[in-house]
């Protein structure tokens, strides 16, 4: 949430290679951007999971996310939150409705709610990157697969059907609304 609200403005706070090629697909981003973004996100999280390794090890694993049970599982869930997550996102990033300024509240209570969900099964990564940088800094790829696959195919699923299902401008600006004159009337 925080990183979402201060650097939302400079970037769009792209911090998930998921979220920038969704957005891409949908033409709500240009493509000849993506690999620069992407670039900084891999070398972000690759940065951050050697830093992690320096400072917290031999007690931690360098912050590793890998499946508690099976991989089919895993892949499910990894699809759903972070289905989830786009939704919420194209939600208050593309439709001039949603009120621009609860963003970063929006998507930061939305990975709260998926990390509550998924996070004991999975480690709730949602961001590909989130998880090949820390595999890369301590060695273990175990289900990496499910990692970088199951996140993009989510956000892409999760942006689709937000745009699809949600009401064109028009039609909601006119739909059971009175008007100005009417409601001044009595």
């Amino acid at each position: 949430m925080i990183v979402i609200l201060s650097t939302g403005h400079i970037s769009g706070a792209h911090l998930n290679p998921s979220i920038t090629i969704a957005f891409a697909a949908l033409k709500h981003f240009p493509w000849k951007h993506v690999p620069v973004y992407i670039g900084a996100q891999v070398l972000a999280s690759l940065c951050a999971a050697f830093v992690l390794k320096v400072v917290f090890h031999p007690i931690m694993g360098g912050g590793v996310t890998v499946p508690s049970g099976g991989y089919g599982q895993a892949f499910a869930l990894e699809f759903i939150i972070t289905f989830n997550l786009m939704f919420v996102v194209t939600a208050v990033a593309t439709d001039t409705r949603a009120v621009g300024e609860l963003a970063g509240i929006a998507v930061g209570a939305t990975v709260m709610l998926n990390i509550l969900i998924a996070g004991e099964t999975t480690g709730a990564s949602m961001n590909p990157v989130r998880t090949l940088g820390p595999a890369i800094a301590a060695n273990n790829f175990k289900a990496i697969w499910v990692y970088l696959t199951a996140p993009i195919l989510g956000a892409l699923a999760g942006a689709g059907v937000y745009s699809v299902v949600k009401l064109p401008e028009e039609d909601v600006n006119t739909h059971d609304k009175p008007s100005t004159a009417h409601s001044f009337r009595r």
